[in-house]
C-alpha cells in the first residue's frame, strides 16, 4: 500500500490541505520537541550545578504546553478533514455512479458499494486525525532530530541511523501481511451486509416457504467469520507494535549504553550525552506511531480503494461493442457526456433505432416521432423490457440509437429520458417525495395532476410509505412509479416518455384513465414509447412495433 494514495489528493480537495496543513504542524512540532529537549536538560544539568533554572522551568512548561496544544490541533484538523474528504469522496462516488449508469452499476455489489459509502468512509477519521499526520511528522522531525543528534554526538547519530530503518523494514513486512487480512476481514463485512439485505428484502418469501431459520443462520455464520477476521488483524497488529515497540527500545538501548560508557570515561559532557539521551526516544517515536495507526486507519484505506476503483472507472472514456450512429452527433457540453441542455434539443425531438441488437435477441428498428405513440409488444422474451433497459443505458447493445441526432450512449438518460418500469422503485417518504424525486422545487399542484393521470387520484400525496414503498398496495405502488414518470416528463415534455408495462396491475377503469392521459399527452406533442401486453394499447398507438422470439 502507499503511504498516500496520490488518487486521494487527486480526487479530494480537501485531503491536499490537510496535508500542507499537516506538513505546517509537523515543522512547528519538530522545532518544540527539540526545544523541549534542550530546556529540560539545561534545567536538569542547571539543578546539578546550583544555578537558577526557574527561567528554564517556565519556558518548559510552555513547550510542554505548546506541544500538546499542537497534538490538539492536529486531531482537530484530521478531524475536520476526514469528514469534508469523506464527504467529497461520497459526493464524487455518487456522480461517477450515475455518468456509468444503470448497466454498470446492475453488474456490481450494491450492497457492498453501498457499505463502502457509508461505514467505510465514515472510518477515514483514523486515517486522517492520526496515520497521515504521524506521517508527515515522520518525514519532517526524523531526519531533523537525527541531523542534530549528530551535530552534537556523531557515534549516537550513526547508531540511530543505522537502527532506525529496521523498523519500516519490519513494518512492511507485518504490513504486506496485515493488508491480506483487513482486506479479507473488508470483504467479509462487505458479504455480511449483502446477505443481511437480500434476507430483509426475501424475508416474506423465505417465511412462506419455510426457510427464515436457514437464512438466519447464513447471517449468522458470515457474522462469526467476520468475527474471526478481526480477531486476526488485531493480532495482527499487536505482533506489528510488539516488534516495533522492541526495535525502538533495542536502538535507545544500544545510543543510551554508548552515552553512559563515554560518559565515565569522560570523552562526552552531561549536558550533550543527556541531550541526545532525550533525543533518541523521539526520534524513533513518529515511525513507531505511523506503525500503529496504520491498523487503525486500514479499514478506511480499504474502503477509499474501493471508492478510487469506481471514480477511475468513470474517468476512462465510455466504450461500447459498437460503432456510433454514422452522422449522429456528440455533444459537446460535458466532455462528450452529457448535453448542453440547449444542445440537446437543437436537433428536434425523433428517437431513430436502427439494428439494435441486445445479446442474442432480434435487431429493432423504429422511429418514435414527437406527438406519437409507439406501442412495443411481443411474448414474454422477445425483448420488450431490455429495449427500455438498453435506452435507459442498463444493457450494452450493438446497432444504432439516436436521440435529436446524438447518439444515445453520450447522452445522460435522465436528460432526455421520463421512465417507468414494470419494480415501482419507490423510497421512503411521502408519496409526494416519491412523486418529484430528483425534483429541485417539487410542485404541488403538478404532483397532483400526475398522480390524476396515472389513476392515483383517491391517494393522498402527504401519505408517508415505509422503506420501498411500504403502505401501498401493489397497483397502487405502481400508479405512483408511473405517476413520477409523468411529472417527471410534465417537468420538459420534451423529453421521451417511456412506460414498461404500466398497467399491468390496473384495472380496466383504470387503465382507460391511463390511457387516454397518455393519448392528451400525446396530441400536445409528447413522445411516447408504450411497453404492453395489453390488446387496449393498441387503441391509442400510431404506430405498433411487433417483437419476436428469433430474428
Amino acid at each position: 500500500m502507499k503511504p498516500i494514495d496520490p488518487r486521494l489528493l487527486r480526487y479530494a480537495a480537501a485531503a491536499r490541505g490537510f496535508v500542507a496543513a499537516s506538513a505546517v504542524i509537523g515543522v512547528v512540532q519538530t522545532g518544540v520537541t527539540v526545544a523541549f529537549a534542550w530546556l529540560l536538560t539545561d534545567a536538569v544539568t542547571g539543578a546539578l550545578a546550583g544555578r537558577d533554572v526557574s527561567a528554564s522551568l517556565l519556558w518548559l512548561l510552555v513547550a510542554a504546553g505548546s506541544r500538546g496544544a499542537l497534538i490538539a490541533l492536529s486531531d482537530a484538523v484530521g478531524t475536520r478533514a476526514a469528514a469534508r474528504t469523506g464527504a467529497q469522496l461520497r459526493a464524487a462516488l455518487i456522480r461517477a455512479v450515475g455518468r456509468l449508469g444503470p448497466g454498470w452499476l446492475a453488474q456490481r455489489n450494491q450492497a457492498g458499494l453501498a457499505v463502502t459509502a457509508g461505514h467505510g468512509l465514515e472510518a477515514l477519521d483514523a486515517y486522517f486525525a492520526r496515520y497521515i499526520p504521524q506521517l508527515v511528522l515522520t518525514v519532517i522531525a526524523t531526519p531533523v532530530l537525527l541531523a542534530v543528534m549528530w551535530w552534537n554526538d556523531w557515534p549516537s547519530g550513526l547508531t540511530a541511523l543505522i537502527t532506525l530503518p529496521l523498523i519500516p523494514l519490519f513494518l512492511i513486512l507485518i504490513g504486506m501481511a496485515t493488508r491480506t487480512v483487513q482486506r479479507r476481514q473488508w470483504q467479509t463485512l462487505q458479504r455480511l451486509a449483502v446477505r443481511f439485505a437480500d434476507t430483509v428484502q426475501g424475508l416474506a418469501t423465505l417465511r412462506l416457504f419455510g426457510r427464515e431459520r436457514r437464512a438466519a443462520e447464513g447471517i449468522r455464520a458470515t457474522a462469526d467469520e467476520y468475527r474471526r477476521e478481526t480477531m486476526t488483524v488485531l493480532r495482527f497488529s499487536f505482533l506489528s507494535g510488539f516488534a516495533m515497540e522492541l526495535l525502538a527500545s533495542l536502538a535507545v538501548a544500544l545510543i543510551a549504553v554508548s552515552v553512559g560508557f563515554r560518559l565515565l570515561s569522560g570523552d562526552l559532557t552531561l549536558e550533550v550525552g543527556l541531550f541526545v539521551l532525550l533525543l533518541a526516544p523521539e526520534a524513533f517515536l513518529p515511525i513507531r506511531q505511523v506503525g500503529v495507526q496504520f491498523h487503525a486507519a486500514a479499514e478506511g484505506v480499504a474502503a477509499t480503494e474501493d471508492v478510487f476503483e469506481v471514480l477511475d472507472a468513470a474517468a476512462l472514456p465510455v466504450h461500447n461493442s459498437s460503432e456510433r450512429r454514422v452522422g449522429a452527433r456528440i455533444p459537446t457540453g460535458s466532455g462528450g457526456i452529457g448535453a448542453d441542455p440547449e444542445e440537446l434539443w437543437t436537433g428536434g425531438g425523433e428517437l431513430v433505432v436502427s439494428g439494435l441488437r441486445i445479446r442474442d435477441l432480434p435487431p429493432v428498428t423504429f422511429t418514435a416521432r414527437p406527438g406519437t405513440i409507439t406501442v412495443i409488444e411481443g411474448p414474454s422474451g422477445s425483448g420488450k423490457s431490455s429495449l427500455l433497459a438498453a435506452l435507459r443505458g442498463a444493457v450494452d447493445f450493438d446497432g444504432e440509437a439516436a436521440f435529436a441526432d446524438m447518439d444515445i450512449r453520450t447522452l445522460v438518460p435522465a436528460d432526455w429520458l421520463a421512465w417507468a418500469g414494470q419494480a415501482p422503485g419507490l423510497i421512503r417518504g411521502t408519496i409526494a417525495e416519491n412523486v418529484a424525486l430528483g425534483a429541485a422545487a417539487p410542485d404541488a399542484g403538478g404532483i397532483r395532476v400526475a398522480l390524476d393521470d396515472a389513476g392515483a387520484a383517491e391517494l393522498d400525496p402527504a401519505l408517508e410509505l415505509g422503506v420501498q414503498g411500504g403502505g401501498l398496495s401493489g397497483g397502487q405502488a405502481q400508479r405512483v412509479a408511473v405517476a413520477r414518470a409523468l411529472y417527471r416528463h410534465a417537468a420538459d415534455p420534451r423529453r421521451v416518455l417511456a412506460l414498461d408495462e404500466p398497467s399491468s396491475a390496473l384495472d380496466a377503469d383504470t387503465e382507460a384513465r391511463l390511457w387516454r392521459a397518455l393519448r392528451m399527452r400525446a396530441d400536445a406533442g409528447a413522445t411516447i414509447l408504450l411497453v404492453s401486453h395489453r390488446r387496449t394499447a393498441r387503441e391509442i398507438a400510431d404506430q405498433v412495433v411487433a417483437l419476436g422470439v428469433s430474428a
